[in-house]
This record gives C-alpha cells, sequence and structure tokens, in this order.
C-alpha cells in the first residue's frame, strides 16, 4: 500500500473485490472518493448507488463523478443512508439491488461505510448509532454470497464514542455462519485512531 490511511487500507481490500458489472453501494458519500473508486471498478455495465444526509457532500460527490466521467455509473441520494432500501425501491436503474436469489443472498457486491462526519464539515451533522445500526443492518439483508462491507469508524473529539460502541457491540454478535467480520487497529496511534473492518458475507 502506497501510504497507511484508514481509506488506503479499505481501498485495498475494495480494488480486490469489485469487479466489472458489479452492483456497489456507497453509504456515507462525504467528498465522493469512495464513490468515484466504486464507479472506476463496476465499469459501463455495473451501478453505483450513494447516500449522504447533507446536501453539500451530494452535490460534491456528482460533481467529483461528473468531472471525471464517471456519472452515468452512479445514482446518488440525498437522505440517510438507513433509507437506503427505500430509496433504492424507488429508483427503476437501483431497484435491481434488491433482488434476491433463491438461496437468500442479494446482490450487492461491496458496501463502504464511513462512520462520523463529513471531512471539512459540520460535526453536529456526524452520523449517529441509532440510524448507523439501523443503516448496516439494512446492508447485510443485500449483500452476494462472498460480499464485502467495508467500514472506517471514526470517534472521540466531539463526536464522542457512543456510535462507535453501539456498532462494536452489534458486529461482535452478528450470526457467525453468516458473516465474517474482521476488525482492524491502529494500535500504537493515540488519541482514540479510527478503527476499520470488514464484514464478509459467507
Amino acid at each position: 500500500m502506497e501510504n497507511y490511511q484508514i481509506t488506503q487500507w479499505c481501498h485495498h481490500f475494495i480494488r480486490e473485490q469489485v469487479h466489472e458489472g458489479d452492483f456497489c453501494i456507497d453509504a456515507t458519500c462525504g467528498n465522493g472518493h469512495d464513490t468515484l473508486l466504486l464507479c472506476e471498478l463496476v465499469g459501463d455495465s455495473g451501478l453505483v448507488a450513494g447516500f449522504d444526509i447533507q446536501k453539500e457532500a451530494v452535490e460534491k460527490t456528482e460533481t467529483r463523478l461528473a468531472e471525471t466521467g464517471m456519472n452515468g455509473r452512479g445514482r446518488i441520494f440525498c437522505c440517510g443512508h438507513e433509507k437506503m432500501k427505500e430509496q433504492l425501491l424507488q429508483h427503476e436503474d437501483c431497484r435491481k439491488m434488491l433482488e434476491q436469489t433463491a438461496d437468500g443472498y442479494g446482490k450487492v457486491s461491496c458496501i463502504v461505510f464511513n462512520f462520523g462526519y463529513l471531512p471539512g464539515g459540520l460535526h453536529e451533522l456526524a452520523t449517529k448509532a441509532e440510524t448507523s445500526v439501523v443503516a448496516l443492518e439494512e446492508s447485510l439483508t443485500i449483500l452476494k454470497r462472498g460480499g464485502i462491507i467495508s467500514l472506517c469508524i471514526y470517534s472521540g473529539k466531539d463526536s464522542g464514542f457512543e456510535e462507535r460502541d453501539a456498532l462494536l457491540e452489534y458486529l461482535k454478535n452478528l450470526d457467525r455462519k453468516k458473516y465474517l467480520v474482521i476488525m482492524s487497529s491502529y494500535y500504537n496511534r493515540p488519541n482514540h485512531p479510527p478503527i476499520p473492518g470488514l464484514i464478509i458475507r459467507i
């Protein structure tokens, strides 16, 4: 890896996972970097849905995709990530992301979460424990066999630890027969470093 930032750690696994024609979701668009990466990886035959509750984040993401010629591969929604299935159902192009296989798996290859606040944005608009857990729960139901959820969990400072603790508790109790949860840490870094993780649908 070129460096050791949490986003680069997650991008390493995302690049290994996502292929031409895949369905992917960026559950927290932020400045659009993850959305753009997903759009690049799925190709013209794939589709990416992005979500953010902040209009500023949606606009930045749409601009980033347009400037790189990727806007045809992405559909961006201004709403909380806990409403992703509701929004996908209402959009003709994205409805297919909710389809289930005969054995109960979904169709989505990769879902990306960054829990916290928009870099450079208002900290009081950070994601919250109650809606983040719901969004994560919804995401699990649409993952395909072998699909992954990439997690970046930020905490501390003015965003506190409530969301981090709720997410870690939820992840610890996931059905081990259905999901493999791998959490990492910046073990020797001070000041509550972010926590990267992966959920794999097995």
